[in-house]
């Protein structure tokens, strides 16, 4: 196996991890350890092939930015 494939999952477990048990429980925290995992996608990803890692990467962090920005504006909005 790879270096970077197993070293793309343990930092895929560790951003898991940082996000489900964050120490301060702001949505910013969340935000930026949601992207740990995306670099461990990454590095995974970067084992098979560079354009696929690239597009990858591109499309987790986007959909994890817009999805948390939302969720902020919904409990903002519920307040």
């Amino acid at each position: 196996m790879n270096t970077a494939f197993i070293l793309g999952f343990v930092i895929l477990a560790l951003g898991v991890l940082s996000v489900a048990f964050v120490r301060p429980k702001t949505y910013v925290a969340r935000l930026i350890n949601l992207e740990i995992p995306a670099w461990g996608l990454l590095l995974i990803m970067l084992a098979y092939d560079e354009a696929l890692a690239l597009m990858t990467f591109v499309a987790v962090t986007a959909i994890s930015t817009f999805v948390i920005v939302r969720l902020m504006e919904w409990r903002d909005a519920s307040c």
